[in-house]
């Protein structure tokens, strides 16, 4: 529900049918409110467990806006700052954006935030923005990273654009900890090493660290089995120096019970160490035999035969070999938190075999904004995969996504000749306006291959990337999405469609078409397709009757294009 109140517009996350907080799970369940754990958790786990479960580590709002001030407003439960963790990392929000191209940015206030005197009083943040044009942004509001909220609104100017974006469908990384893993101690909340792997690989984390109360107990795991993780990360050592005799059989009963309900990859962390441990043996001691207990967990969980155990070391980590990574000798302050977040980075890309090009690392974009909003059909596009699972694909950009078929768009230029073509198959269009290599990577990474068995599919990709890109680029950019399906959906039979004409570059097109047939691998599960001779002249210009534009075909260019498809279909 949206309130108007002079010039500002008031949206409440959970103040619809539909509640718009990432970064947990069990959203339904727990309902309105910012909590990480839902109510029947409260008799499975100790009263201090359940008490820091109502903190909001992690939980973040996502948000597309081009109003020119955003105002959040919230209160919390607790006071709102500890002796090692400040205000803004405490009971501060931090708000984090992407323009239109998918470029990371920060947003400041500037000294415009107002914690209020007493701990009731509603805290402030006031964000001045200016934009290139009217598109507008995608936002990221991380929530307090050690106090409970109890509401919350973000405001905008009157007659700005506004909705809440669609709650991420992919599997989450789950990481259970401690104070450290929870948010001790960065200078803000967005800092924090789960909000940063968060961002960077922009997928779905669950912060679950619990300050003091990372003890590896039973229940802890079954909770973390409820989950349908795509990785479980556990870095629970600092709280088990007390305890060391009950790592082995905590942890290996633990991970026992989790392979029983999922087959999701495990990385165990050392404990990072204490800076001081130089001057206190006590310290030096109490650590390393800590991770010496961990490392024996692990090889007998390997010895087991458990598969998908990966470990990270202390060494890795780094932080005990960098004095100026602590905020009191254990508790990261940011140097340690982008060392925490730089080792998990390198881990989970090898765990989960995440490896994307450097040319074209994967990334969103909302360049035909507000034509469409790519983050909405990314949401359709993942759900209608999932719940029809479709025969054909269609991927590619502007010229795919106008055509025609579902997820439907006003602008679809092709109505007659997609129904002539396809009939009454099922067929996911995944043409999305504006689409360079580089973004089609992202959907690829980000769900839209998951949960279907195409039998067909057709690939059109670069025509948006030459103003950026050579022309052998854009031919390896092409080589490099057809591999990925490949590996991917290995039934299917992937369609290479060269990339059509447009009006004064046709050369240039065809230049690009030669070095793409060349790249493709000799595989009987591959063809190439090319409509240009359907498209263009003698004289190898485009004809133009068959365009709206030069570049996107109208209804006769549609047909032409069907001809062709139909011929691979119909094999």
């Amino acid at each position: 529900m949206n309130v108007a109140i002079g010039q500002t517009v008031w949206h409440d996350p959970l103040g619809g049918d539909t509640l718009f907080v990432g970064g947990r799970g069990w959203n339904g369940e727990i309902g309105r409110s910012y909590n990480r754990f839902p109510d029947r958790f409260r008799a499975m786990v100790r009263p201090s467990v359940w008490s820091l479960s109502q903190n909001s580590s992690g939980l973040y709002v996502d948000f597309v806006t081009n109003s020119e001030e955003i105002v959040v407003k919230y209160t919390v439960a607790e006071g709102k700052a500890l002796s090692n963790v400040g205000y803004l990392a405490k009971s501060g929000v931090d708000l984090y954006s992407f323009d239109v191209d998918g470029r990371t940015l920060w947003c400041s206030c500037f000294g415009a935030f107002d914690f209020g005197r007493a701990t009731a009083d509603t805290i402030t943040f006031r964000y001045k923005l200016t934009y290139p044009d009217h598109r507008g942004r995608e936002y990221r509001l991380y929530l307090p990273l050690y106090n409970k909220v109890e509401w919350m609104q973000i405001g905008t100017v009157a007659g700005s654009r506004f909705y809440f974006e669609p709650l991420s469908q992919e599997r989450p990384i789950v990481c259970y900890g401690t104070s450290i893993l929870q948010g001790a101690s960065p200078s803000r909340t967005g800092l924090a090493w789960t909000n940063i792997i968060q961002r960077e690989l922009d997928v779905p984390v669950y912060n679950l660290g619990f300050s003091g109360n990372g003890k590896m107990e039973d229940a802890l795991f079954r909770i973390l089995g409820e989950t349908d993780a795509r990785l479980f990360i556990i870095d629970c050592m600092p709280n088990m120096t007390s305890l060391p005799d009950s790592i082995v059989p905590r942890l290996t009963r633990g991970i026992r019970w989790l392979r029983t309900v999922s087959d999701a990859p495990i990385l165990l962390a050392e404990h990072c160490g204490y800076n001081n441990s130089g001057t206190d043996k006590e310290k030096l001691d109490s650590y390393k035999r800590t991770n010496a207990e961990l490392k024996k967990a692990y090889e007998g969980l390997v010895s087991e035969g458990v598969e998908g155990i990966g470990y990270i070391t202390e060494e890795e980590l780094g932080l005990s070999s960098d004095l100026d990574s602590q905020i009191d000798g254990v508790h990261a302050n940011d140097i340690g938190m982008r060392l925490y977040a730089d080792a998990y980075l390198k881990k989970i890309s090898s765990l989960l075999d995440y490896h994307p090009l450097t040319l074209y690392r994967p990334v969103r974009q909302r360049r035909d904004a507000p034509g469409y909003e790519w983050p909405i059909r990314h949401d359709r596009v993942v759900t209608r995969n999932r719940t029809t699972d479709p025969e054909i694909l269609l991927i590619g950009n502007s010229i795919t996504h106008y055509w025609s078929g579902e997820p439907y768009d006003p602008h679809h230029s092709g109505v007659k000749s997609w129904h002539k073509l396809f009939g009454k198959r099922r067929v996911t269009n995944m043409g999305f306006g504006w689409d360079r290599i580089e973004n089609i990577f992202w959907r690829f990474y980000h769900g839209e291959l998951d949960n279907c068995r195409p039998q067909h599919i057709f690939l059109m990709a670069g025509t948006n990337n030459i103003h950026q890109n050579t022309n052998e680029e854009i031919a390896s950019g092409v080589r490099a999405l057809v591999d990925f399906l490949r590996a991917k959906q290995p039934q299917a039979k992937v369609h290479v469609v060269k990339i059509y004409p447009r009006r004064g570059m046709e050369k240039r097109m065809e230049e690009i078409n030669h070095l793409i047939a060349r790249q493709m691998p000799d595989d009987e599960m591959i063809d190439i397709i090319d409509v240009t001779p359907q498209l263009t002249s003698s004289d190898g210009k485009i004809i133009e009757e068959l365009f709206s534009d030069g570049l996107h075909p109208n209804e006769k260019g549609y047909e032409r294009i069907a001809s062709v498809y139909k011929k691979y279909i119909e094999k």
